[in-house]
């Protein structure tokens, strides 16, 4: 299977989706296309638990025109999955057969374990938090699961959700102080039922629209400079007070919120004092966010059954930054050889104390190696600034919002001036010292860069010799390396700031 185009319909107490993926083999795997309706399954269970006429017909229209849509974009691997609406209802099995009569459409009902294991396996696969508590709440159920290590220890589904919350508590659709304080003590009370939760100090990932919300609001609350939620974080502190400012507001304010869709106005109070008594219980000091959960599991399942090594869970950045070097038309034999040179560029001149060597940079710069300028995709003339601009606004899998901006810095280095623009503003996200070294290990990028300007892989090694109060670099090549000495000369001043003494740099041309 070496691409494919699949749909997950996923029908939820509260949305129903209809999401279109593509996979190929060498770019991975994205999302194409996202359709969501709320459809509120969960508000027709009627008194004797079954799923009411109305209720069905509104599920039998939407999955219709599902159908309609994906015969027009020609998609025909489909999985439609049913949770806890269907799950919960006692003509739940009817339901299934009479779509697959009405529609001819199969649905498969996950089961409670099903659907919180698909939710940690999204999210193992592409966030490299090694250890943490997931939280995925929808309309009618809420799944934990803990994994340490990326191996699920547990997982528990609560049969409770946004909308059978406000069912059970809510007079309104604004919430008051008493049915706050009872959501959040019943919520801590069910959780605390789990003693494998309590005092685990983990970060809490949240999966979900709701958690979506929270990480939206948070980032216009700050005035977040680079756009993407996915691996958002925010601290226990900062998630209180937007927490309690939602508790303030009435639903026609909270309808009008910047960063809160509209549709989840009348959950969204109670569904984050259920977070909020999460992370008290687990007594976590991080809360963050996933974008990827049940549907990206199923897919991403179905993707290892026929290819076993696209995925790694303990190596996410890797195996991204590999998919996002093809897409950007990186040849796989350039980038070994690339990356080999830069390797020994960083360990020849950390050798001679040009920078401090750690694992930690060496892996980061190898990393940057890949996507070294890769904006020439777009404009050879401004590869630097379109470098910077789509890996610090892109979300990269297995790499933290801090720590793509620092691969987006690397890779786009040019110079001082355009380093200093483009940090300017995160320059509060990193130390001097951060800084210093980032601006460092970019400049032995551009000066490896520049070894490799033919594109002909003639540089084979170098090595740094002491010289008095200076050094000498060595430069070995199989052939005549005029355009790669043409651009080290140019990019000579860029190492020259990483030594106190002179930097003599002397070609030599292998025999045979």
């Amino acid at each position: 299977m070496r691409n494919f185009k699949t749909a997950i319909i996923d029908i939820g107490s509260n949305t129903i989706r209809l999401v279109l993926y593509k996979y190929d083999l060498k770019r991975g795997m994205k999302e194409i296309e996202n359709i969501k309706v709320v459809a509120r399954l969960r508000n027709y269970i009627l008194p004797n638990g079954k799923l009411s006429d109305p209720g069905i017909l509104k599920l039998q229209n939407i999955l219709a025109t599902f159908l309609e849509m994906l015969h027009d974009y020609g998609i025909n691997d489909v999985l439609a999955t049913a949770t806890a609406a269907i799950r919960q209802a006692a003509n739940g099995q009817e339901i299934l057969e009479k779509m697959k009569k009405e529609i001819g459409i199969e649905i498969k009902l996950l089961s409670e374990e099903q659907e919180a294991f698909y939710g940690y396996f999204a999210v193992v696969h592409t966030i490299a938090t090694p250890s943490a508590v997931t939280i995925d709440m929808g309309g009618g159920s809420t799944e934990i699961t803990y994994f340490n290590n990326k191996d699920l220890v547990e997982s528990y589904s609560f049969p409770f959700g946004s909308v059978s919350l406000k069912q059970q508590f809510m007079k309104s659709d604004t919430l008051t102080i008493e049915e706050r304080k009872q959501i959040y003590q019943f919520a801590k009370e069910q959780f605390l039922s789990l003693s494998w939760l309590e005092g685990l100090t983990l970060p809490v990932i949240g999966i979900g629209g709701s958690a979506r919300n929270m990480a939206k609001m948070d980032q216009r609350k700050k005035n977040y400079p680079i756009s993407g939620i996915h691996q958002y974080k925010m601290t226990k502190e900062d998630f209180d007070i937007i927490r309690l400012e939602i508790a303030e507001l009435s639903f026609e304010e909270l309808k009008q919120l910047d960063g809160l869709s509209s549709d989840r106005a009348d959950i969204i109070a109670p569904v984050l004092e259920v977070f909020q008594a999460l992370m008290d219980v687990v007594q976590s000091p991080i809360f963050q966010f996933s974008r990827k959960g049940l549907r990206e599991g199923l897919v991403i399942e179905k993707i290892l059954k026929e290819n076993p090594t696209t995925f790694d869970k303990y190596h996410v950045l890797e195996s991204n930054v590999d998919f996002l070097a093809q897409e950007f038309g990186k040849s796989e034999e350039q980038n070994e050889y690339f990356v080999r040179l830069c390797e020994e560029v960083y360990r020849e001149f950390c050798k001679h104390d040009a920078l401090q060597y750690t694992d930690a940079d060496l892996a980061m710069m190898l990393q940057a190696a890949k996507l070294f300028y890769l904006g020439e995709y777009i404009e050879a003339d401004a590869a630097s600034q379109h470098t910077f601009y789509l890996l610090s606004n892109r979300s990269i899998d297995g790499l933290g919002h801090k720590e793509r901006v620092r691969l987006a810095l690397l890779a786009s280095y040019k110079n001082k001036d355009d380093f200093k623009r483009y940090v300017e503003p995160f320059v509060e996200w990193f130390t001097k010292e951060e800084l210093k070294q980032i601006q460092g290990i970019g400049a032995l990028l551009k000066f490896a860069y520049a070894l490799d300007a033919s594109k002909r892989k003639i540089v084979e090694n170098i090595e740094i010799e002491q010289k008095g109060q200076g050094i000498m670099v060595h430069i070995y090549s199989r052939g005549n390396a005029l355009a790669e000495k043409y651009k080290v000369y140019r990019q000579k001043k860029h190492i020259d700031r990483l030594f106190p003494g002179d930097v003599t740099l002397h070609f030599i041309e292998k025999e045979g």
